[in-house]
Protein backbone atom coordinates (compact mmCIF):
# COMPACT_ATOMS: atom_id res chain seq x y z
CA UNK A 1 0.00 0.00 0.00
CA UNK A 2 0.99 3.58 -0.42
CA UNK A 3 0.76 5.31 3.24
CA UNK A 4 1.28 8.88 4.09
CA UNK A 5 2.47 9.57 7.89
CA UNK A 6 2.93 12.48 9.87
CA UNK A 7 5.82 12.75 12.20
CA UNK A 8 6.28 15.83 13.42
CA UNK A 9 9.41 14.27 16.30
CA UNK A 10 11.24 11.77 13.65
CA UNK A 11 15.27 10.85 14.49
CA UNK A 12 17.29 7.85 14.44
CA UNK A 13 18.87 6.27 17.61
CA UNK A 14 17.68 8.45 20.21
CA UNK A 15 14.73 7.75 22.78
CA UNK A 16 11.20 9.21 23.41
CA UNK A 17 9.02 10.46 20.99
CA UNK A 18 11.49 11.53 18.00
CA UNK A 19 12.51 7.65 18.61
CA UNK A 20 9.19 6.19 18.34
CA UNK A 21 8.46 8.56 14.86
CA UNK A 22 11.61 7.14 13.44
CA UNK A 23 10.81 3.55 14.26
CA UNK A 24 7.58 3.15 13.71
CA UNK A 25 8.80 4.18 9.77
CA UNK A 26 11.09 1.90 9.70
CA UNK A 27 8.71 -0.69 10.72
CA UNK A 28 6.16 0.31 8.40
CA UNK A 29 8.26 0.12 5.24
CA UNK A 30 8.76 -3.56 5.55
CA UNK A 31 5.41 -3.72 4.62
CA UNK A 32 4.50 -1.05 2.19
CA UNK A 33 5.87 2.22 0.53
CA UNK A 34 6.20 4.77 2.87
CA UNK A 35 6.03 8.57 2.29
CA UNK A 36 6.85 10.50 5.83
CA UNK A 37 5.99 14.28 6.20
CA UNK A 38 8.47 15.50 9.49
CA UNK A 39 10.13 19.31 10.05
CA UNK A 40 13.13 20.44 8.60
CA UNK A 41 14.95 20.67 11.73
CA UNK A 42 15.09 16.18 11.64
CA UNK A 43 16.37 16.35 7.68
CA UNK A 44 20.47 16.08 8.50
CA UNK A 45 20.70 13.39 10.81
CA UNK A 46 17.96 11.42 9.30
CA UNK A 47 19.76 12.01 5.78
CA UNK A 48 23.31 11.40 7.59
CA UNK A 49 20.99 7.68 8.49
CA UNK A 50 19.51 6.98 5.32
CA UNK A 51 22.93 7.67 3.34
CA UNK A 52 24.96 4.96 5.75
CA UNK A 53 21.47 2.62 6.07
CA UNK A 54 19.47 3.28 2.71
CA UNK A 55 16.17 1.82 2.75
CA UNK A 56 13.88 1.40 -0.12
CA UNK A 57 10.04 2.42 -0.63
CA UNK A 58 10.79 5.21 1.91
CA UNK A 59 9.94 9.11 1.01
CA UNK A 60 10.55 11.93 3.43
CA UNK A 61 9.37 15.10 2.71
CA UNK A 62 10.49 17.57 5.04
CA UNK A 63 8.51 20.88 5.77
CA UNK A 64 8.82 23.80 8.28
CA UNK A 65 8.15 27.42 8.71
CA UNK A 66 11.22 30.16 7.34
CA UNK A 67 13.05 31.22 10.55
CA UNK A 68 11.53 35.02 10.23
CA UNK A 69 7.85 33.80 10.75
CA UNK A 70 8.95 31.38 13.90
CA UNK A 71 11.19 34.25 15.68
CA UNK A 72 8.96 33.28 18.88
CA UNK A 73 9.82 29.56 19.35
CA UNK A 74 12.73 29.74 20.43
CA UNK A 75 14.81 26.86 23.03
CA UNK A 76 10.92 24.93 22.85
CA UNK A 77 8.78 28.20 24.56
CA UNK A 78 6.09 27.95 21.70
CA UNK A 79 6.64 24.97 20.67
CA UNK A 80 3.23 23.89 20.76
CA UNK A 81 1.71 26.42 19.24
CA UNK A 82 4.25 25.59 16.77
CA UNK A 83 3.22 22.10 16.58
CA UNK A 84 0.02 23.29 16.31
CA UNK A 85 0.24 25.34 12.98
CA UNK A 86 2.69 22.82 11.36
CA UNK A 87 0.12 20.55 11.34
CA UNK A 88 -2.02 22.87 9.49
CA UNK A 89 0.73 23.63 6.97
CA UNK A 90 1.00 19.33 6.82
CA UNK A 91 -2.42 19.31 5.39
CA UNK A 92 -2.15 21.32 2.81
CA UNK A 93 1.00 19.49 1.84
CA UNK A 94 -0.34 16.10 1.98
CA UNK A 95 -3.64 16.89 0.24
CA UNK A 96 -1.14 18.13 -2.92
CA UNK A 97 1.13 14.96 -2.38
CA UNK A 98 -2.51 12.88 -2.43
CA UNK A 99 -3.46 14.33 -5.73
CA UNK A 100 -0.11 12.95 -6.71
CA UNK A 101 0.54 9.47 -5.04
CA UNK A 102 -3.62 8.71 -4.16
CA UNK A 103 -2.38 7.29 -0.36
CA UNK A 104 -4.25 4.26 0.57
CA UNK A 105 -4.24 5.10 4.87
CA UNK A 106 -2.67 8.15 6.08
CA UNK A 107 -1.38 7.65 9.79
CA UNK A 108 -0.53 10.72 12.71
CA UNK A 109 2.27 8.79 14.67
CA UNK A 110 4.17 12.34 16.47
CA UNK A 111 2.98 13.94 18.40
CA UNK A 112 1.90 11.17 20.99
CA UNK A 113 -0.42 13.21 22.30
CA UNK A 114 -4.83 12.79 22.25
CA UNK A 115 -5.68 16.79 22.25
CA UNK A 116 -4.01 18.49 19.53
CA UNK A 117 -5.94 17.41 16.33
CA UNK A 118 -4.47 15.89 13.10
CA UNK A 119 -5.37 17.73 10.26
CA UNK A 120 -4.84 15.33 7.67
CA UNK A 121 -8.27 13.42 9.11
CA UNK A 122 -9.71 15.99 6.76
CA UNK A 123 -8.58 14.13 3.86
CA UNK A 124 -10.73 11.78 1.93
CA UNK A 125 -8.77 8.52 2.83
CA UNK A 126 -8.80 6.19 6.17
CA UNK A 127 -7.11 7.68 8.66
CA UNK A 128 -5.30 6.00 11.88
CA UNK A 129 -4.69 8.02 14.87
CA UNK A 130 -2.13 7.31 17.36
CA UNK A 131 -1.28 5.81 19.60
CA UNK A 132 -1.82 9.05 21.31
CA UNK A 133 -1.58 9.59 24.81
CA UNK A 134 -1.68 12.27 27.60
CA UNK A 135 -4.67 11.24 29.26
CA UNK A 136 -3.80 10.34 32.57
CA UNK A 137 -4.11 12.03 35.66
CA UNK A 138 -2.12 12.34 39.21
CA UNK A 139 -4.71 10.26 41.12
CA UNK A 140 -6.80 12.82 43.64
CA UNK A 141 -5.46 10.25 46.62
CA UNK A 142 -1.83 12.28 45.87
CA UNK A 143 -2.32 15.46 44.69
CA UNK A 144 -2.65 17.12 48.34
CA UNK A 145 0.83 16.00 48.98
CA UNK A 146 2.55 17.76 45.98
CA UNK A 147 4.22 21.13 46.80
CA UNK A 148 2.81 24.64 45.47
CA UNK A 149 4.47 24.11 41.80
CA UNK A 150 3.30 20.80 41.23
CA UNK A 151 0.03 21.72 42.27
CA UNK A 152 -0.32 24.84 40.04
CA UNK A 153 1.56 22.35 37.32
CA UNK A 154 -1.27 20.02 37.90
CA UNK A 155 -3.94 22.52 37.33
CA UNK A 156 -2.12 24.10 34.41
CA UNK A 157 -2.06 20.44 32.73
CA UNK A 158 -5.62 20.04 33.39
CA UNK A 159 -6.62 23.12 31.89
CA UNK A 160 -4.72 22.96 28.49
CA UNK A 161 -6.09 19.58 28.08
CA UNK A 162 -9.70 20.94 28.94
CA UNK A 163 -8.96 23.68 26.43
CA UNK A 164 -8.24 21.02 23.84
CA UNK A 165 -11.05 18.87 24.32
CA UNK A 166 -13.65 21.90 23.01
CA UNK A 167 -11.23 22.00 20.23
CA UNK A 168 -13.45 21.36 17.13
CA UNK A 169 -10.78 19.68 14.78
CA UNK A 170 -9.88 17.55 17.80
CA UNK A 171 -13.31 16.12 17.79
CA UNK A 172 -12.90 16.28 14.30
CA UNK A 173 -9.97 14.04 14.67
CA UNK A 174 -11.15 11.29 16.79
CA UNK A 175 -14.58 11.16 14.58
CA UNK A 176 -12.61 11.04 11.61
CA UNK A 177 -10.44 8.34 12.43
CA UNK A 178 -10.98 4.65 11.16
CA UNK A 179 -9.00 3.57 14.64
CA UNK A 180 -7.69 5.41 17.49
CA UNK A 181 -5.27 4.29 19.08
CA UNK A 182 -4.57 4.92 22.57
CA UNK A 183 -1.22 4.55 24.90
CA UNK A 184 -3.79 3.90 27.89
CA UNK A 185 -7.01 3.03 29.00
CA UNK A 186 -7.54 6.58 30.61
CA UNK A 187 -6.59 8.38 27.26
CA UNK A 188 -9.02 5.16 25.73
CA UNK A 189 -11.92 6.79 27.70
CA UNK A 190 -10.94 10.37 26.50
CA UNK A 191 -11.30 9.27 22.87
CA UNK A 192 -14.10 7.14 23.21
CA UNK A 193 -15.40 10.49 24.74
CA UNK A 194 -14.38 12.72 21.74
CA UNK A 195 -16.26 10.42 19.49
CA UNK A 196 -13.52 7.81 18.38
CA UNK A 197 -15.87 5.03 17.07
CA UNK A 198 -12.96 2.31 16.98
CA UNK A 199 -10.40 2.38 19.95
CA UNK A 200 -7.77 -0.01 20.86
CA UNK A 201 -5.01 0.14 23.69
CA UNK A 202 -1.05 -0.02 22.44
CA UNK A 203 1.41 1.70 24.03
CA UNK A 204 3.56 3.78 22.41
CA UNK A 205 7.28 2.13 23.43
CA UNK A 206 9.30 -0.28 21.88
CA UNK A 207 12.49 -1.46 21.58
CA UNK A 208 14.69 -3.15 18.93
CA UNK A 209 16.04 -6.18 19.25
CA UNK A 210 19.84 -5.00 19.20
CA UNK A 211 18.81 -2.77 22.11
CA UNK A 212 17.47 -5.51 24.17
CA UNK A 213 20.22 -8.06 23.68
CA UNK A 214 22.68 -5.21 24.64
CA UNK A 215 20.75 -4.42 27.83
CA UNK A 216 20.46 -8.14 28.10
CA UNK A 217 24.08 -8.92 28.32
CA UNK A 218 24.75 -6.38 31.01
CA UNK A 219 26.29 -7.99 33.73
CA UNK A 220 24.39 -8.76 36.67
CA UNK A 221 24.76 -6.66 40.06
CA UNK A 222 26.89 -7.90 42.70
CA UNK A 223 24.63 -9.84 46.06
CA UNK A 224 25.39 -7.12 48.19
CA UNK A 225 24.12 -4.88 49.34
CA UNK A 226 20.78 -4.08 47.80
CA UNK A 227 20.40 -1.66 45.52
CA UNK A 228 17.50 0.55 44.16
CA UNK A 229 17.41 2.98 41.46
CA UNK A 230 15.11 5.30 40.21
CA UNK A 231 16.19 7.03 36.79
CA UNK A 232 14.63 10.60 34.67
CA UNK A 233 14.42 13.94 34.98
CA UNK A 234 13.61 15.29 38.61
CA UNK A 235 10.09 16.02 38.31
CA UNK A 236 7.23 16.24 40.37
CA UNK A 237 5.39 13.90 38.85
CA UNK A 238 7.92 11.35 38.51
CA UNK A 239 7.12 10.64 42.35
CA UNK A 240 10.55 9.96 43.26
CA UNK A 241 9.31 11.31 46.73
CA UNK A 242 7.31 8.83 47.19
CA UNK A 243 10.31 6.38 46.68
CA UNK A 244 12.40 8.30 49.36
CA UNK A 245 9.23 8.41 51.77
CA UNK A 246 9.27 4.32 50.83
CA UNK A 247 12.41 3.25 51.41
CA UNK A 248 13.02 5.09 54.49
CA UNK A 249 10.04 3.47 56.13
CA UNK A 250 11.35 -0.32 54.75
CA UNK A 251 14.52 0.34 56.63
CA UNK A 252 16.38 -2.24 54.92
CA UNK A 253 19.65 -2.43 56.46
CA UNK A 254 22.90 -1.82 54.42
CA UNK A 255 20.35 -1.01 51.49
CA UNK A 256 21.35 2.29 49.08
CA UNK A 257 18.69 3.98 46.83
CA UNK A 258 20.22 5.78 43.84
CA UNK A 259 18.74 8.49 41.72
CA UNK A 260 19.99 9.30 38.46
CA UNK A 261 19.07 12.51 36.09
CA UNK A 262 18.21 16.04 37.08
CA UNK A 263 16.32 18.25 37.61
CA UNK A 264 13.82 21.63 39.66
CA UNK A 265 13.01 18.97 42.34
CA UNK A 266 16.72 18.03 43.14
CA UNK A 267 17.09 20.32 45.81
CA UNK A 268 13.86 19.11 47.71
CA UNK A 269 14.19 15.43 47.00
CA UNK A 270 17.94 16.02 48.57
CA UNK A 271 16.61 17.65 51.63
CA UNK A 272 13.68 15.25 52.44
CA UNK A 273 16.30 12.53 51.95
CA UNK A 274 18.53 14.14 55.24
CA UNK A 275 14.89 15.39 57.06
CA UNK A 276 14.41 11.28 56.63
CA UNK A 277 17.58 10.28 57.81
CA UNK A 278 18.66 8.08 54.98
CA UNK A 279 20.64 10.58 53.55
CA UNK A 280 23.72 8.67 53.96
CA UNK A 281 21.92 5.68 51.79
CA UNK A 282 20.75 7.66 49.22
CA UNK A 283 23.02 8.66 45.96
CA UNK A 284 22.40 11.40 43.37
CA UNK A 285 24.21 10.73 40.84
CA UNK A 286 22.99 13.69 38.83
CA UNK A 287 22.54 13.28 35.07
CA UNK A 288 24.55 10.48 32.82
CA UNK A 289 25.10 9.86 29.68
CA UNK A 290 23.26 6.86 28.61
CA UNK A 291 26.07 4.34 28.60
CA UNK A 292 26.68 5.46 32.29
CA UNK A 293 22.88 5.28 33.13
CA UNK A 294 22.66 2.18 31.80
CA UNK A 295 26.02 1.11 33.89
CA UNK A 296 24.06 2.49 36.98
CA UNK A 297 21.15 0.24 36.23
CA UNK A 298 23.10 -2.95 35.63
CA UNK A 299 24.78 -2.54 38.99
CA UNK A 300 21.35 -2.17 40.47
CA UNK A 301 18.74 -5.10 41.69
CA UNK A 302 15.12 -3.13 41.25
CA UNK A 303 14.32 0.06 39.20
CA UNK A 304 11.90 2.27 41.67
CA UNK A 305 9.05 4.04 39.08
CA UNK A 306 6.60 5.62 41.25
CA UNK A 307 5.02 8.52 38.22
CA UNK A 308 2.03 9.92 38.71
CA UNK A 309 1.13 10.16 35.38
CA UNK A 310 3.11 8.49 32.83
CA UNK A 311 1.81 7.83 29.42
CA UNK A 312 4.85 5.63 28.46
CA UNK A 313 7.51 4.56 30.75
CA UNK A 314 10.40 3.65 28.81
CA UNK A 315 12.76 3.24 31.11
CA UNK A 316 10.46 0.14 32.75
CA UNK A 317 10.93 -1.23 29.58
CA UNK A 318 14.76 -1.11 29.74
CA UNK A 319 15.00 -2.31 33.49
CA UNK A 320 13.10 -5.48 32.55
CA UNK A 321 15.32 -5.74 29.25
CA UNK A 322 18.15 -5.81 31.53
CA UNK A 323 16.34 -8.41 33.80
CA UNK A 324 15.65 -5.99 36.77
CA UNK A 325 12.07 -5.98 38.04
CA UNK A 326 10.08 -2.90 38.25
CA UNK A 327 8.26 -1.26 41.39
CA UNK A 328 5.95 1.07 39.85
CA UNK A 329 2.28 2.45 40.80
CA UNK A 330 -0.35 0.64 38.81
CA UNK A 331 -0.79 4.04 36.58
CA UNK A 332 -0.33 4.83 32.59
CA UNK A 333 1.93 3.36 30.83
CA UNK A 334 3.97 1.35 33.62
CA UNK A 335 1.19 0.10 34.96
CA UNK A 336 0.20 -1.65 31.81
CA UNK A 337 4.25 -2.53 31.20
CA UNK A 338 4.76 -3.89 34.36
CA UNK A 339 3.15 -7.19 34.89
CA UNK A 340 2.68 -9.50 38.48
CA UNK A 341 4.96 -11.53 37.12
CA UNK A 342 7.86 -8.51 36.09
CA UNK A 343 7.72 -6.72 39.24
CA UNK A 344 5.29 -5.03 41.79
CA UNK A 345 2.35 -2.65 41.00
CA UNK A 346 1.19 -0.33 43.70
CA UNK A 347 -2.34 0.68 43.64
CA UNK A 348 -2.88 4.34 44.03
CA UNK A 349 -5.15 4.87 47.03
CA UNK A 350 -4.68 7.05 50.40
CA UNK A 351 -0.77 8.38 50.25
CA UNK A 352 -0.24 6.49 54.05
CA UNK A 353 -0.85 2.85 51.85
CA UNK A 354 0.78 3.82 49.16
CA UNK A 355 3.91 4.62 51.16
CA UNK A 356 3.34 1.28 53.52
CA UNK A 357 2.51 -0.59 50.31
CA UNK A 358 6.04 0.74 48.32
CA UNK A 359 8.13 -0.11 51.68
CA UNK A 360 6.63 -3.50 51.48
CA UNK A 361 7.44 -3.97 47.70
CA UNK A 362 11.39 -2.69 48.91
CA UNK A 363 10.97 -5.48 51.23
CA UNK A 364 9.84 -8.25 49.63
CA UNK A 365 12.30 -7.88 47.14
CA UNK A 366 15.46 -6.88 49.11
CA UNK A 367 14.89 -9.95 50.96
CA UNK A 368 13.75 -12.10 48.42
CA UNK A 369 17.04 -12.43 45.42
CA UNK A 370 15.23 -15.82 44.05
CA UNK A 371 12.53 -13.99 43.41
CA UNK A 372 14.12 -11.06 41.99
CA UNK A 373 15.77 -13.34 39.14
CA UNK A 374 12.11 -15.06 38.29
CA UNK A 375 10.95 -11.22 37.85
CA UNK A 376 13.83 -10.26 35.76
CA UNK A 377 13.31 -13.08 33.60
CA UNK A 378 10.02 -13.08 32.74
CA UNK A 379 9.89 -8.96 32.69
CA UNK A 380 13.43 -10.13 29.72
CA UNK A 381 10.33 -12.82 28.01
CA UNK A 382 7.83 -10.10 28.24
CA UNK A 383 10.06 -7.22 26.28
CA UNK A 384 10.61 -9.24 23.81
CA UNK A 385 7.15 -11.16 23.19
CA UNK A 386 5.39 -7.86 23.49
CA UNK A 387 7.41 -4.58 23.09
CA UNK A 388 10.30 -5.53 20.30
CA UNK A 389 9.98 -3.41 17.53
CA UNK A 390 9.53 -5.99 14.87
CA UNK A 391 6.25 -7.35 16.81
CA UNK A 392 4.93 -3.87 17.15
CA UNK A 393 5.59 -3.38 13.22
CA UNK A 394 4.02 -6.84 12.50
CA UNK A 395 0.90 -5.56 14.43
CA UNK A 396 0.73 -2.16 12.50
CA UNK A 397 1.05 -3.78 9.19
CA UNK A 398 -2.02 -6.23 10.17
CA UNK A 399 -3.40 -3.26 11.33
CA UNK A 400 -3.89 -1.36 8.21
CA UNK A 401 -4.57 -4.70 6.11
CA UNK A 402 -7.87 -5.42 7.58
CA UNK A 403 -8.55 -1.27 7.83
CA UNK A 404 -7.97 -0.82 4.51
CA UNK A 405 -9.64 -4.18 3.92
CA UNK A 406 -13.05 -3.09 5.64
CA UNK A 407 -13.69 0.46 5.18
CA UNK A 408 -14.97 1.86 1.81
CA UNK A 409 -14.41 5.38 0.94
Amino acid sequence: MRVLVSSYACRPHVGSEPGVGWNVIQQLVKYHEIWAITREDNRPSIEAELAQNPVKGLHFIYYDFPDWATWWNKNQRGVQFHYYLWQIAAYFLARKLHQEVQFDLIHHVTYVRYWTPSFIALLPIPFIWGPVGGGESAPKSLLGHLNPRGKVYETLRDLARGIGEIDPFVHLSAQRSVIALATTEQTAARLRKLGAKNVQVVGECGMSSDEIEKLHNLPAPSSSPVCFISIGRLLHWKGFDLGLQAFAKAKIEGSQYWLVGDGPEKLRLQTLASQLGIADQVKFWGKLPREETLRRLAESHVLVHPSLHDSGGWVCLEAMATQRPVICLDLGGPGIQVTEETGVKISPDSFDEVIDNLANAFTLLANDPKLRVEMGNQGYRRVNEVYQWDVKGLFLAQLYEKTVNSVSW
